[in-house]
C-alpha cells in the first residue's frame, strides 16, 4: 500500500480557531510572561501530561491536563519546542467550569509530533498527552443532555451511554449530526445508532444545530445568533463537545467517528477534512463533498469514508452540480456528485487500484488505501435520499482508528 506522506496541519484562521477554541481551560492567578532560558521537556515538567491536582513547576491542573495560561507563544517557549498558545471563547459549562482563558498546548497529527516531549506522549484528538485520562469519571449508563457555550451562544447535545461499554477502559465515540430542519431527538430515534450503541457499546452523541441547521462554511446556517456571531462554527461545536464529554467519559480518543444525514453529512465530511487527526472514518448519507470552488477539502491524514446515495435523489443530485436546501430556494450550492465525491476520497487517500464492481448491496469499494484505509460508495437505485444502514456503516467505522 501506498504510504501517506502526513501534511501540516491547515493554517487558516478557521482551521486555527477550530483546533484552538476546544482547549481553553481555567485562569490561573501565576505569572508566565517569562520563558526559562533553556526549554524544558514535557517529562520534566509533567506539561501536557493528564492529572486531577498535581503538576511540576509552574503548572497548574487544567481541566485535566497539565499547563499553564498565556497570552503570546513566547509564554510556552520554556515549555517545548512548538508549544502554542492557543484557545477561545470556548468554556464548558458543565460539568466542570473553564474560563476563555488562552493555554499552553502542542498541536499534533501523529504520535511521531509528539516524541520531543518523551516517549510516553501520545496524540490524543490533535493534542499531545502524556499518560491515560482516569476511567473513574465515566458516565453512567443511560440519557443526558449536555451544554457548552461557543462564541457567546449555548450549544447543547443529547448523549448516550451504553450499558455494553467497558467501565474499565476507553470507549469508542460517534457523533451523529442531524438533516437541515429537523433535530437532535429526530435523528436520535431515526438513524439506527442509538440502538447499535447499546449492541457494540460505543458511546453516540447526537449535537443540536442552532435554528435546526448546521454551518460548514459555505452552508448553511440561518440562525441570527450565529450570523451575529462568526465565531460560532459547528466544526468548533464538535470539537469542543469532544473536550468536554472527554472530561467526563474515558473516551478512546483513537476511536472518534462522524456520521450524519444530508445536510448533517457535510458536517460530516467537513470534519473529515479539516480534523483528520480526531476522526479517522465517516459515515454519511444522502450529501456529497461541495464543489471544490466552494470549500476545500484537504485532510491531514488518510480518512475512511462510507456513503450511501440514491439515483433518484432530488435534494443532492446523484450526478452533482446546483442543489437547493429544501424550503430555502434562496440558498443553492454546486455539489461534486456521489462518483465525484467517491473519486475525490480516493485521491485524497491514495488509493492505488480501481474500485472494486458494486457488490449486492451496491457498494463499490477503494480498499489499496493509504494506512489501511478505505472509501465505499453504497448506491441504491431509483432511491431517493436516504439513511444509510447504521449497521453495516459501523461494521466499517469500527475498523478504523488513529494510531
Amino acid at each position: 500500500m501506498k504510504p501517506k506522506s502526513r501534511r501540516a496541519p491547515s493554517s487558516s484562521p478557521l482551521t486555527r480557531n477550530l483546533l484552538s477554541a476546544a482547549l481553553a481551560c481555567a485562569a490561573v492567578s501565576f505569572n508566565c510572561s517569562t520563558p526559562s532560558s533553556e526549554p524544558q521537556l514535557g517529562s520534566e515538567t509533567n506539561f501536557l501530561k493528564h492529572c486531577d491536582g498535581t503538576c511540576g513547576p509552574g503548572l497548574s491542573c487544567l481541566c485535566g491536563t497539565c499547563t499553564k495560561t498565556c497570552s503570546t507563544a513566547k509564554d510556552c517557549a520554556d515549555l517545548a519546542k512548538g508549544a502554542e498558545c492557543l484557545g477561545g471563547p470556548v468554556g464548558p459549562s458543565a460539568p466542570d467550569s473553564c474560563s476563555e482563558a488562552p493555554s499552553c498546548e502542542l498541536h499534533c497529527t501523529a504520535h511521531a509530533d509528539c516524541k520531543e516531549l518523551g516517549k510516553d506522549f501520545r496524540c490524543e484528538a490533535g493534542s499531545c498527552r502524556r499518560g491515560t485520562p482516569s476511567c473513574d469519571k465515566t458516565l453512567e449508563s443511560g440519557d443526558f443532555t449536555r451544554e457548552l457555550t461557543l462564541g457567546g451562544v449555548r450549544r447543547s447535545y443529547l448523549v448516550h451511554v451504553p450499558e455494553a461499554r467497558r467501565v474499565d477502559s476507553t470507549t469508542p465515540l460517534l457523533i451523529d449530526f442531524h438533516p437541515m430542519s429537523f433535530d437532535a431527538p429526530w435523528e436520535r430515534s431515526h438513524s439506527g445508532f442509538l440502538e447499535l450503541s447499546d449492541q457494540e457499546g460505543f458511546i453516540a452523541v447526537w449535537p443540536q444545530g442552532l435554528e435546526n441547521s448546521w454551518d460548514v462554511g459555505p452552508c448553511c446556517s440561518l440562525s441570527t445568533e450565529a450570523d451575529a456571531s462568526p465565531q460560532v462554527n459547528d466544526l468548533d461545536f464538535a470539537t469542543a463537545l469532544i473536550r468536554q464529554l472527554s472530561t467526563e467519559a474515558c473516551i478512546d480518543l483513537e476511536r472518534v467517528y462522524a456520521t450524519g444525514f444530508s445536510l448533517g453529512g457535510s458536517v460530516a465530511y467537513y470534519l473529515g477534512c479539516q480534523h483528520a487527526e480526531i476522526f479517522s472514518a465517516l459515515a454519511v448519507s444522502g450529501m456529497d463533498l461541495f464543489d471544490a470552488k466552494e470549500i476545500g477539502c484537504d485532510p491531514a491524514l488518510p480518512v475512511s469514508v462510507i456513503s450511501f446515495r440514491g439515483t433518484a435523489d432530488t435534494v443532492i443530485s446523484y450526478e452533482g452540480g446546483a442543489g437547493t436546501a429544501p424550503g430555502h430556494p434562496e440558498i443553492v450550492h454546486d455539489f461534486q456528485g456521489a462518483d465525484g465525491t467517491f473519486q475525490t476520497w480516493a485521491k485524497l487517500d491514495d488509493c492505488s487500484e480501481a474500485a472494486s464492481a458494486p457488490d449486492a448491496n451496491g457498494c463499490s469499494t477503494f480498499d489499496t488505501c493509504a494506512d489501511d484505509s478505505e472509501v465505499i460508495l453504497c448506491t441504491s437505485e431509483g432511491a431517493g435520499q436516504f439513511q444509510g444502514d447504521a449497521a453495516q456503516a459501523w461494521q466499517m467505522l469500527a475498523k478504523h482508528k488513529r494510531d
